[in-house]
């Protein structure tokens, strides 16, 4: 830790404070038989808490929200029980950090949508800001100190404006291989045309103001004469993030005797190019023929992260790789990627997606990609996944995907539904959730 930044002694009883409430309903809860198909309480059990511990029932309910985010309850068995956060939390100052960084990377369920702004482009660019999030915590975390809003409202329009004119931005941020062309093909598939047009500086404040209210919700921020700095806790968590991404992307190699599943799963946590490193000595060590077929089967599991690092392993196979590829094209879990990796071979001026892939396709794709992203990413990235490839047209895409095949529709769809911020996207997402578990068209 470095000299003068407050250690975890010092931060815990932050996050202690921040989570009493959190505290408070788990220990009164203790084993509850029964919860909601979401792990939420009954209304029934959420009024008994607020009268037992005196709160509002709204109150109650936050607090409880906040307690399975943290790993203070968990569901078990149609009900939930103590966590062993809960039994670690007076004496383990690094489980509660961790379970206030939990806090933190769900700040988007904790920032209210202001109801006026439902309507209008407010919801599609939330989506959109949620993108930018790590790079205004990171600026602030490099001045450590206020920030005028005016200042941060300019970098959040500057981002969205690279956004508009580089792509979705979907692609710098996720760490699900392929989730960019996924995002693009659909774009690209889409018959409205696009619109393009800056949004107003007012509609970039009110995103600017929802995103501050939910950081600072989560106590990352603090806000006081129209500026915002990181709290003690902010500053913690970006930098924790930092290190993460340093530690993997000093790891040192070792995977050449490993089978492609432990290769693959291993490099899901590495950057791009220490990744590539380890794909070509893994490939290098066994016949060429071998790898292929090897990380070919891979790609046949149920992990969709997996199917994604496999393909992207096939690039160092290059073209000894391609008749097996080519074969794949048949199978219906691969097809997708494997278009894209064929195409690719055959272009080296850039493949676009939409050109490559039928709408089905990247229907598809959409929905695999989106797996991977719930199965292994963070909740902005599945926002970000969704605003990227609807196009202003949620409803379209979610139509899309549960008539696409996939085996995940159903639980991607329901994931999108309990996570967006735009409560009309939500109720669309559940909607087409429930046709798919119903057999509708």
């Amino acid at each position: 830790m470095p000299e003068g930044f407050p250690g975890p002694a010092e931060l815990a009883p932050l996050a202690r404070r921040m989570l009493a409430d959190a505290v408070r309903i788990a220990r009164w809860a203790g084993e509850l038989e029964t919860v909601d198909k979401r792990g939420e309480l009954l209304p029934e059990d959420a009024r008994a808490a607020g009268r037992a511990l005196a709160m509002t029932v709204g109150a109650a309910a936050k607090a409880w929200g906040q307690a399975l985010l943290v790993g203070l309850v968990e569901p078990r068995d149609g009900g939930a029980a103590p966590g062993w956060r809960l039994h670690a939390w007076e004496h383990d100052d690094e489980a509660v950090l961790r379970g206030w960084s939990a806090l933190f990377d769900a700040w988007t369920l904790l920032a209210p949508v202001p109801p006026a702004a439902l309507r209008g482009v407010f919801a599609v660019l939330a989506g959109q800001a949620v993108d930018q999030a790590p790079q205004l915590l990171s600026f602030l975390h490099l001045v450590d100190g206020p920030v005028a809003d005016s200042e941060l409202m300019e970098l959040l329009r500057r981002g969205l404006d690279e956004r508009r004119h580089g792509g979705t931005g979907f692609a710098a941020l996720s760490p699900v291989p392929h989730a960019a062309s996924a995002v693009s093909a659909v774009r690209g598939t889409c018959r409205e045309p696009q619109i393009d047009a800056p949004p107003a500086p007012s509609d970039v404040a009110a995103v600017l103001d929802w995103m501050l209210d939910g950081l600072t919700a989560v106590g990352a921020v603090v806000r006081a004469d129209a500026a915002a700095e990181l709290s003690a806790l902010g500053h913690w968590a970006v930098r924790a993030k930092l290190e993460e991404i340093c530690t993997v992307a000093q790891t040192a190699a070792g995977h050449i005797e490993q089978s492609a599943l432990e290769l693959l799963d291993a490099c899901a946590n590495y950057s791009p190019g220490p990744a590539r490193a380890e794909y070509r000595a893994w490939v290098a060590a066994r016949p060429v023929d071998r790898a292929v077929a090897e990380l070919l089967e891979a790609a046949r599991g149920e992990d969709a992260l997996l199917r994604g690092l496999a393909f992207e392993a096939l690039r160092v196979a290059g073209g000894t790789a391609e008749q097996a590829v080519r074969a794949a094209v048949d199978e219906p879990v691969l097809r997708p990627y494997a278009l894209l990796w064929l195409a690719e071979q055959l272009d080296e001026g850039g493949v676009i997606p939409s050109d490559v892939l039928s709408a089905e396709d990247a229907a598809w794709l959409w929905v695999d990609t989106a797996a991977a992203v719930l199965d292994h990413g963070e909740t902005e990235l599945l926002v970000g996944h969704v605003e990227g490839a609807s196009a202003g047209d949620p409803v379209r895409l979610f139509a899309r995907a549960r008539q696409s095949g996939h085996a995940r529709a159903a639980s991607v769809l329901t994931a999108v539904a309990s996570v967006h911020p735009d409560p009309a996207v939500a109720r669309a997402a559940r909607r087409s959730a429930f046709s798919v578990h119903n057999g509708g068209a």
